[in-house]
């Protein structure tokens, strides 16, 4: 059979489920990775994995059994926990919190701008509130109350306590949050009630804030540990769920779940750290990325994954993703670091429709995988972008996915002509190519967004394109925001799974500690304690190893949060390794300064203010795979895969003839100019007329979009 056969052969699998497409990529020591996507199944998403597994399975000539059998290490992103929030198809959740405080989570915060509206300011009229998620008569006021320091004012009134876990159980809730005031600080009546818990109601899904969140600001502490308990069941069904199929095919290796925060954890933590699993899957992808950026050398990178539904952008900035403490998703606040991914609806399955005003649009809605555009003949007939793609000769409708899916163009002509073409009096062709210049447009006003807004030039940065569609339409919207260089790595098809697999296991813990400087100090970092950050950072490093089996590779990173009196924002500042002392901290301040300058203007940082000190924060990370991937390979002459030339409409000039290659026949040092297409089998990349390209060393390709050679 084939090299699954030999027991020294062990494979690592990443998998990444999408909207359309379920990705996965194999690495096997010395050898270059494997690459798979196949259709997602929305009735199981682990039915689409299998069936990827199967594809993998094949190409090495075995049974899928025998395939799985040789996986050590499966590691798994996913946006079931981001789909069943937004959808609001979680578990039914009860709050319980200090009485008097019932209704914090439901006035939620006013953050710069109203909750649901991002970063958009105007008339409150404007404001929309959050479909809820706790219902008003499911939270309840418990009797206890811990002050600011930390001790009981009111103690914990237990018998009430069971009498409201007796009447929330009839009620058919099935899973619990509980937020107390000041419960970070001192967590003995939130301890309390988790024990009366397992006693009364065992079967009960139950969070318990200082567990979760333990940090300022009740809302976001609050609205975190709801949505915990809220997504854990059912986070904690599809993680059996997919684990069972998996083991069921052979597979016996360890499993990991990508957390949106930095890393992987094991799966069997999945189902308690719920909330973690918020933009599973794109959070790979920046991480692959990252890594890709130091090995380039690149320090300034915006990652692009473009899939079937939507367009998913992140930073990465002095070699680091960019990550924000406090995230909005599904209109709530948490208090749970990630990632930073932006994402808007514009994906190759973006539906394109015709306004009122008789203005051509596209997405947010999207066709995704069932029944998917119109050109799959699977029953859809509203245009997407992949169907203008199609029309426009960009993607050959019978080499979509290497020939194993072929797309029927004359239903992509058809749905545009009668959805599109026909209300604004356009021919099918500029039809097709008004709707790849609104979605490429929509797509560099984010790039444009995410880096202006946080104080970057966009012109500084350097564009990595994945996902499906990524690279099919990254030479146009890189273009447009002013950027000069693009790459698409040779993972890029399914480089969120890729950063799954190659991902580091992470675990992070916080805590709050206030600690404020006096306004007008000349020196605010004489005013910080020293001894107590220390002993803070220092728990919190012995909590982190812990939670990583004290493995002797854990690698820490320190980071603690200032922002000037009185004021709601944060930044995270790094710190040094080694004992933290004044001197430490009087740098910390200055790089605090420079950084809130660069991001809200010079001359902003009012450092007589004072200076206040609220998180501190510990990761750890452990290396998972450990093998050596091996080269590329492929020829330096593009002449050598050469498959031909056909007529591509761009829509900044016409139809024109563009030489066609074999995407994985360029190696290293081949070099080409555009127009022209690269045929990959699981993504099509296009070189604009104008631009260069380059395949590096690590069989990137590099284009230079003002067509530099």
């Amino acid at each position: 059979m084939g090299t699954t056969t030999d027991t020294a052969v062990r494979f690592f699998v990443g998998t990444d489920v999408g909207g359309t497409f379920t990705d996965l990529v194999v690495l096997e020591d010395n050898r270059p990775p494997r690459l798979f996507k196949a259709p997602t199944t929305p009735h199981d998403r682990s039915e689409g994995v299998v069936n990827a597994l199967a594809l993998a399975a094949a190409s090495y000539d075995v049974s899928l059994r025998e395939f799985c059998a040789a996986i050590a290490y499966f590691s798994h992103g996913t946006t079931a926990a981001t789909n069943a929030l937004i959808e609001r198809k979680g578990t039914p959740t009860a709050l319980l919190t200090t009485r008097g405080f019932t209704d914090t989570l439901l006035i939620q915060r006013s953050m710069t701008s109203w909750v649901g509206m991002g970063a958009a300011t105007g008339h409150y009229s404007r404001r929309r509130n959050p479909g809820p998620i706790v219902p008003r008569d499911r939270i309840a006021g418990v009797t206890e109350r811990i002050d600011s320091s930390g001790r009981e004012l009111v103690a914990l009134d237990e018998h009430e306590v069971r009498g409201l876990l007796r009447r929330l159980r009839d009620e058919g809730v099935r899973a619990l949050a509980v937020s107390f005031l000041w419960s970070f600080l001192n967590a003995e009546h939130e301890t309390a009630v988790g024990r009366i818990v397992a006693e009364e109601w065992p079967e009960a899904y139950v969070t318990l804030s200082h567990e979760v969140a333990p940090v300022l600001g009740e809302y976001e502490r609050s609205a975190t540990t709801v949505v915990n308990s809220y997504l854990g069941p059912v986070i904690r069904d599809y993680v059996a769920g997919l684990e069972g199929r998996l083991r069921s095919t052979g597979f016996t290796g360890d499993f990991s779940i990508m957390d949106s925060g930095g890393g992987v954890m094991r799966a069997a933590d999945a189902a308690r750290r719920a909330a973690s699993m918020l933009t599973s899957g794109p959070a790979g992808g920046v991480l692959a990325s990252a890594a890709l950026a130091r090995r380039l050398g690149h320090r300034n990178v915006i990652t692009s994954d473009m899939g079937g539904t939507s367009f998913d952008v992140g930073l990465i900035v002095d070699s680091e993703p960019l990550v924000e403490r406090v995230s909005e998703v599904g209109d709530l606040h948490l208090a749970l670091p990630r990632i930073k991914v932006t994402a808007i609806g514009a994906g190759g399955g973006s539906i394109a429709w015709v306004d009122e005003a008789g203005v051509l649009a596209v997405g947010p809605e999207s066709a995704g995988s069932v029944p998917g555009p119109a050109c799959y003949g699977r029953g859809g007939d509203r245009p997407t972008v992949t169907d203008a793609d199609v029309v426009l000769g960009v993607i050959d409708p019978e080499r979509f996915l290497g020939g194993r899916m072929p797309l029927e163009r004359a239903l992509a002509e058809k749905a545009i002509r009668l959805h599109v073409a026909d209300p604004l009096g356009l021919s099918v062709e500029e039809a097709a190519a008004g709707i790849r210049q609104v979605a490429d447009n929509h797509m560099a006003d984010l790039l444009r967004k995410v880096t202006v807004e946080q104080g970057y030039d966009p012109r500084d940065f350097t564009v990595y394109a994945y996902g499906g569609a990524g690279p099919t339409h990254a030479y146009a919207y890189t273009e447009a925001a002013g950027i000069a260089t693009l790459v698409v790595p040779p993972t890029s098809t399914v480089h969120s799974a890729y950063g799954t697999v190659t991902s580091d296991r992470y675990r992070a813990v916080q805590t709050t500690d206030v600690q404020r400087t006096p306004p007008g100090a000349a020196d605010p970092a004489e005013h910080l304690d020293p001894a107590r950050i220390n002993a803070t950072l220092d728990d919190l490093s012995l909590r982190c190893r812990a939670d990583l089996d004290d493995d002797p590779r854990v690698r820490l990173s320190r980071i603690v949060y200032l922002k000037f009196r009185r004021q709601a924002h944060e930044l995270p500042l790094t710190v040094p390794d080694g004992e933290v002392t004044t001197d430490v901290l009087r740098a910390l301040v200055a790089e605090f300064c420079d950084a809130y300058e660069r991001l809200y203007g010079a001359g902003t940082a009012l450092l007589g203010a004072g200076v206040e000190l609220h998180t501190l924060r510990v990761e750890g990370r452990v290396g998972v795979t450990g093998i050596t991937e091996g080269g590329y390979e492929g020829s330096a002459e593009p002449a050598e895969s050469l498959i031909g030339s056909r007529p591509v409409y761009f829509p900044e000039c016409g139809r024109v003839d563009a030489s066609v290659y074999r995407g994985e026949g360029l190696g290293a040092g081949a070099s080409l100019r555009g127009p022209a297409i690269l045929e990959f089998a699981g993504t099509t990349v296009v070189v604009g007329p104008g631009q260069s390209l380059a395949v590096d060393p690590y069989n990137n390709l590099v284009i230079d979009c003002r067509g530099n050679v």
